[in-house]
């Protein structure tokens, strides 16, 4: 009896060693070695449990979207290095977001023959590096490190696309995952050109705001002596009302008269022949 419940724990042990599991967020690729149906299977597998035997396993990909980055941490350097048109060599931690087509997971297993881990050190790793030295190699540093810096790793995402879609991995995205890293010298050049260019701008606006103050006086001084003429024209029409009133109308002279206080000006002025005497004299 002992012997017996001893040979059903161990067939039950050897069925399940015999089973593969597909994990949820992942499908599978069935692959035979052994047999006249050896090779992989053209059809994926879903989520669950199967019984694969001697000589049968299943490789797991997944279908929900991954995240990798090929940096330099510590003494671990998996950023990736391009040039630029002149032969600049530059470096770069960069970013990849990735998935696999369900229905073209064989075909992806049949070209590389590895798991997904190796698929993104090895395949993927290369092929984002070589669309890089592509892209990379009808710019200039300075417009790798500045304003091509979207359109180079823009550029690289198509050409990455284009070549593992038909196998199955879809490339959602390409980042750069850090600052990218030029030669010192060029670095150097390059502060110092932003430091010109700043400078120029602020000297420029300092011009512009001298300008604009010059600009407020003379404004001022228009205003004030528009002002100035503004109050002689409105006194000597104001005196010339006056005369012409005094000339059609006696009458108003004598009114004129009538209220004046007696009192004469401080000052008389004479003509100029003769000197200026004060009303008191």
């Amino acid at each position: 009896m002992k012997k017996i419940t001893g040979l059903l724990i161990a067939a039950m042990a050897l069925a399940v060693s015999a089973c593969s599991n597909v994990s949820p967020g992942h499908v599978g690729v069935k692959v035979n070695r052994y047999g006249s149906s050896a090779g992989v299977e053209s059809k994926a597998v879903g989520v669950g449990t199967y019984f694969t035997g001697m000589g049968t396993s299943i490789e797991e990909y997944p279908i929900y979207t991954n995240n990798y980055s090929w940096a330099k941490a510590g003494d671990r350097d998996e950023s990736l290095q391009f040039q630029d048109k002149n032969g600049l060599v530059v470096s770069a931690d960069v970013n990849v977001a990735y998935r696999v087509n369900p229905a073209l997971a064989p075909k992806l297993y049949q070209t590389y023959r590895m798991d997904m881990d190796g698929m993104v050190a090895g395949p993927m790793r290369n092929r984002v590096r070589a669309a890089l030295v592509t892209a990379a190699s009808t710019m200039t540093v300075e417009e790798i490190y500045g304003p091509k810096k979207a359109q180079l790793i823009g550029r690289a995402l198509s050409i990455v696309r284009v070549y593992f879609e038909p196998m199955g991995l879809h490339v959602d995205q390409l980042d750069w995952a850090g600052p990218i890293r030029i030669p010192e010298n060029i670095m150097e050049r390059i502060n110092a050109r932003a430091q010109s260019e700043q400078a120029a701008i602020a000297a420029k606006a300092d011009a512009a705001t001298e300008v604009a103050k010059g600009e407020a006086r003379v404004a001022r001084a228009n205003a004030n002596a528009e002002a100035k003429i503004a109050e002689a024209k409105g006194n000597a029409e104001a005196t010339r009302i006056n005369n012409d009133a005094i000339a059609k109308n006696p009458g108003y002279q004598s009114e004129y008269l009538r209220k004046w206080d007696g009192h004469l000006p401080q000052t008389i002025y004479c003509s100029s022949d003769k000197p200026c005497i004060s009303a008191g004299q």
